[in-house]
């Protein structure tokens, strides 16, 4: 992981890059002293995790990370102040590390970012097109194309639902969308796709799977058409 160390306080950057370097692939490419040094350099280059203090002169921590948006790196806060905790993880920070911060619980910071990276890149494989596999609490599960009935997307998560549960999967529609089977799935809204074979009817403009109501976007309908065998 390239990792960024982002603190207007020089000592702390220092702590923070003598307990990087005693965790094996954790590459720190850079430090910063303020947020809007950090906002500038992340735009030019490849961070997968910054590792930012949230008390700064000018933009806060939380500021940098709204203003990066979606796209942005994962996130670790590193601070003083408990205060902010609440706030942080509604921002999908990966941890919150209060200071002085020991070498085991930055390990264990470490170690969960290295996880959510990690399901981003392979959170879901397509063998074929008779299963995929999907993480689940760390542990791959296989589950066949023809049990799955539709996906829905929530947040950073997707939803994938079969006959018996749902699973929750942290990667996005589109990913998904691009590694199925396209002759057996199709996207039918910005937060759903559905198997196509699971349709029992549609009604309302909502596709009806096992009484479940997926509402189709206007600019499906015509694609949607044309895959469906019309008497």
């Amino acid at each position: 992981m390239n990792c960024l160390i982002v603190d207007d306080n020089k000592l702390a950057r220092t702590a923070m890059k003598q307990l990087a370097s005693h965790v094996e692939q954790l590459h720190v490419t850079g430090e910063c002293s303020s947020a809007m040094e950090a906002y500038n350099l992340i735009r030019k280059e490849k961070i997968d995790l910054l590792l930012l203090d949230i008390e700064m002169p000018g933009m806060s921590g939380l500021e940098l990370t709204r203003n990066l948006g979606k796209k942005r790196p994962l996130i670790i806060f590193t601070t003083v102040n408990k205060d902010y905790a609440v706030e942080a993880f509604e921002l999908n920070v990966a941890d919150y590390l209060i200071k002085p911060v020991s070498p085991a619980r930055f390990i264990q910071a470490i170690e969960k970012a290295r996880e959510i990276i990690d399901s981003h890149h392979r959170e879901i494989q397509v063998s074929d097109t008779e299963f995929v596999f999907i993480r689940d609490n760390g542990i791959l599960k296989k589950i066949r194309t023809e049990d799955i009935l539709f996906l829905e997307a929530m947040g950073d998560y997707v939803k994938l639902y079969t006959a018996q549960k749902f699973h929750a999967i942290h990667t996005t529609l589109k990913a998904l969308e691009e590694k199925l089977p396209a002759n057996k799935f199709m996207r039918v809204h910005r937060s759903y796709m559905v198997a196509l074979d699971k349709i029992e009817s549609i009604e309302d403009g909502n596709i009806i799977i096992l009484k479940n109501a997926i509402p189709v976007a206007d600019t499906y309908k015509a694609t949607l058409n044309n895959k469906l065998n019309f008497l």
